[in-house]
């Protein structure tokens, strides 16, 4: 459909003067005041901005998923009637009338397929669900219908998957299988809440070429929702940026990602990563050594547990870091770089798992050192991990969380001292260090992940893992938080292990990289070697899908 004849069309969906606020007066929250926006049949309309703009809140209140939890002010709904049919407030809508549009007229996806699938429930039932509901179907029927989504959405030997629970499937399969409930009984609207944040940039890809492709075939509508603006930027027919619960600025996306004229959509737009990775001299001494490293996880079964077979998940892997340098571990989910890094640390018990090959920091060799005497060195060797919030606990202040390392490894320093050693390492991060009584709730994603940072600096570490530290982050938070990493790696002469799947943050941060596939080093070089003129297939496949995502199917995209 063109942009042309879409406008000739009334809305399908239109969203006036929404606002939206959560709890009561006078502390109410005001999430949302005065949204308006409206999709065309058929069109593709983008929803953009940071954590906490209103996004999320907007959608939801498309199909009353907040019915009870949220007051509503002021605003409507409105969703195009069908023939002979006046149009519905969905705001105003009975239970009963909603129950029909959910899932029927209007169908979302979820950012984690983890949580919004049903966990005790079979692929086969959760998608039969849906269409006994809207459709009637059971028995063969819905079976085939099953069968025909699955197909449809890519699920490989779909019979097989039938009885499959969420825990047994990919992250890439279990969005599909979202998809395919989405999509079951053919809505006329598409809402796509984040819905490939969590996925490697290649099945990323495969995603949006999916969704493109069924858009075309079925003639849906789509509001996609997203901090990623490259996505929108390919995606997308119109966009509107949302801040603070107020949409800013709307437009062609033509328009707005060339001629923005609101500071926040500008603001968005700059924040790429800036490449920040110092030169590192021939001369650095060598930190981490790391040579022909196995990690084969056993397979058990039987009465007994009995091993079978080995899952090789680091098969063969040799690199180097020296002091000063970032080394870049990029590769899929499932590719062996977590496993890499919690064998160097020590962090995959004996029992676990059978580990082979050496292990050195700074020539001391590590794999052999039982508890006690790897402990002196933990303090050298720091992790930090992909989700803050997850990595700090609930119950202690910023303060306690930062401080608890001192308490472990200088058991000798006071009260007083520990507290001015937590006060300077907050501000290093970047942090007010007043805020050191308050708890991990009471603070932002990116704020989180300067507490995980000021907690593993405060112990003066040389060398640090950083396993997808921005990856929950939004772009300009993203950029805020590696321009701090560089900086502390020159004043501190930090060296750092970095793994990541988004290739714009390994160009970003890394001197060197090895590109994993299946527990082994498929190519490794400089990074600007290695990102710019790849050798391997499976390189320039990660590389593609990252930076031009070329998947897109032509014509799939309403422009």
């Amino acid at each position: 459909m063109t942009e042309h004849s879409a406008a000739a069309a009334p809305p399908l969906l239109e969203i006036r003067d929404l606002s939206v606020d959560f709890g009561q007066a006078p502390l109410a929250t005001h999430a949302v005041r005065g949204a308006s926006l409206h999709v065309l049949p058929g069109e593709t309309v983008g929803l953009v901005g940071e954590s906490g703009s209103g996004k999320s809140v907007t959608a939801l209140s498309v199909l009353q998923l907040l019915r009870g939890v949220a007051r509503y002010p002021g605003g409507q709904v409105w969703l195009r009637g069908r023939p002979g049919e006046a149009p519905l407030d969905l705001l105003a809508a009975p239970q009963p009338v909603l129950q029909r549009v959910r899932g029927g007229r209007i169908a979302m996806i979820f950012q984690e397929p983890m949580t919004s699938l049903n966990p005790l429930h079979t692929v086969e039932k959760q998608i039969g669900e849906t269409l006994c509901l809207h459709r009637g179907l059971n028995g063969r029927e819905a079976r085939e219908r099953v069968l025909e989504l699955l197909d449809r959405v890519g699920i490989r030997d779909a019979a097989a998957r039938l009885r499959a629970y969420p825990h047994e499937l990919s992250g890439g399969q279990r969005q599909r299988v979202m998809i395919a409930m989405a999509l079951a009984n053919q809505p006329e609207l598409l809402i796509a809440d984040e819905p490939t944040t969590a996925l490697d940039v290649t099945v990323q890809a495969q995603i949006l070429e999916l969704v493109c492709r069924l858009q075309a075939e079925l003639g849906m509508a789509m509001l996609w929702i997203t901090h990623d603006l490259e996505i929108i930027r390919r995606l997308a027919a119109r966009v509107y940026v949302m801040e603070q619960g107020v949409v800013v600025e709307n437009g062609s996306c033509a328009d707005v990602f060339q001629a923005p004229r609101h500071p926040y959509t500008v603001k968005l737009i700059q924040a790429v990563p800036d490449p920040a990775s110092p030169a590192v001299p021939d001369s650095a001494p060598e930190l981490i050594r790391i040579e022909a490293l196995k990690v084969h996880f056993p397979i058990r079964a039987g009465l007994l547990r009995r091993v079978v077979g080995r899952v090789r998940a680091v098969d063969g892997i040799s690199l180097r870091v020296r002091q000063g340098e970032t080394v870049g571990l990029v590769g899929e989910s499932g590719s062996g770089k977590s496993t890499v890094a919690n064998a160097l640390l020590r962090l995959i018990p004996r029992t676990a798992a059978l580990i082979e090959g050496r292990l050195l920091y700074a020539g001391t060799e590590l794999s052999g050192l039982g508890f006690r005497a790897m402990r002196p060195l933990r303090r050298h060797l720091q992790i930090v991990f992909q989700d803050p919030y997850g990595a700090l606990s609930p119950r202690l202040s910023v303060g306690d969380i930062v401080g608890e390392g001192l308490q472990v490894h200088h058991p000798e320093i006071g009260p007083a001292e520990r507290d001015a050693l937590v006060v300077d390492t907050l501000r290093k991060v970047e942090l007010d260090p007043e805020t050191r009584q308050r708890y991990p709730h009471e603070f932002s994603g990116g704020q989180r992940q300067r507490v995980a940072l000021a907690r593993a600096l405060v112990l003066k570490p040389r060398f640090l893992v950083l396993d997808e530290p921005t990856s929950a982050l939004d772009m300009t938070v993203q950029k805020e938080v590696l321009r701090l990493l560089a900086d502390l790696q020159c004043r501190e002469g930090l060296a750092y292990l970095l793994i990541s799947h988004d290739l714009k943050v390994i160009r970003a941060l890394c001197n060197h990289v090895l590109v994993m596939q299946d527990g082994r080093v498929v190519e490794e070089g400089p990074a600007e070697q290695i990102l710019s003129h790849p050798r391997e297939p499976y390189t320039q496949a990660l590389i593609a899908a990252a930076f031009e995502l070329k998947a897109l199917a032509d014509g799939a995209v309403a422009r």
